[in-house]
């Protein structure tokens, strides 16, 4: 089992940064697949950004260059860095982990991107 405990979400204005961390409760270099994903309101969840355990990273196409994930095993916490933020960024960003097919959430963290 997986705890994961995101952090980092806030209010900004359009164009500004935020960066999120997702610390894990174990060992995340053996964990397949880490990634973020946001829901807004009214909407579906959709994913935003993976890493893979051998490094391999993939973005939804609406954040490429601006986002960036990344992870630290030392320190079992994935990132995401997001710059040029835009109101259609505002959701709740969640932290995933896919350990043996079975799926772990945090708690999510609210971004609000105003105009």
């Amino acid at each position: 089992q997986v705890q994961l405990v995101e952090s980092g979400g806030g209010l900004v204005q359009a164009g500004g940064s935020l960066r999120l961390s997702c610390a894990a409760s174990r060992i995340i270099f053996r964990i397949k697949a880490m990634g973020w994903y946001r829901q807004a309101p009214g909407k579906q969840r959709e994913l935003v950004a993976t890493i893979l355990s051998g490094g391999t990273i993939d973005y939804v196409d609406s954040v490429k260059g601006r986002f960036t994930i990344s992870r630290d095993n030392a320190k079992n916490t994935i990132y995401l860095q997001m710059n040029s933020l835009k109101p259609e960024d505002t959701a709740v960003y969640y932290c995933n982990a896919h350990v043996v097919n079975v799926d772990y959430w945090g708690q999510g963290t609210q971004v609000t991107v105003s105009s």
